[in-house]
């Protein structure tokens, strides 16, 4: 997936996890919220930590330390939650901070698929001014049977 090619300049929301700096299309993102309790859905997918209450629609969260190797702890009180859209559903990130929104130029970035064959959930690498931006592919966070499993999941939780 190419999401650079022809564009000549796309907004992203950095945010951080532990030390790397990471980042999302701002086309993806729906909101930023304060973290709040996540609910347990049983039969979920490894990936998905719960669900939350968001105005009425009931939203996974996915566990994006899980899907990066990165040390798993508790929420904080300053932590905060990504709300993005997929192309199948509202999903919400546990982030430690969202750092801002920038611009990004064509020139600032590789596609890591390409140079980084290892990368399954980034869509590609950009340097800026902070430093390296590894930009995460929101589409590969579930796999197609996991989306099903989750389905699923959700489904019951309604009963």
């Amino acid at each position: 997936m190419d999401n650079f090619k022809n564009i000549d300049k796309q907004k992203i929301v950095l945010f951080s996890l532990e030390e790397p700096r990471y980042a999302l299309y701002l086309s993806e993102v729906v909101k930023v919220e304060r973290a709040v309790e996540i609910t347990p859905l049983p039969r979920a997918p490894q990936v998905v930590s719960g669900v939350i209450n968001f105005h009425g629609e009931i939203i996974p969260v996915i566990d994006i330390r899980k899907l990066f190797r990165l040390p798993q702890r508790d929420i904080h009180l300053e932590d905060q939650f990504i709300i993005a859209r997929t192309s199948q559903r509202l999903v919400v990130l546990v982030v430690d901070s969202v750092n801002g929104v920038y611009d990004l130029e064509h020139h600032q970035t590789i596609d890591a698929g390409e140079s980084f064959p290892f990368t399954e959930y980034l869509s590609g690498i950009a340097t800026i001014e902070h430093g390296i931006v590894l930009i995460t592919d929101l589409e590969k966070f579930l796999s197609l049977d996991e989306e099903r499993v989750l389905d699923v999941a959700l489904t019951e939780s309604e009963k």
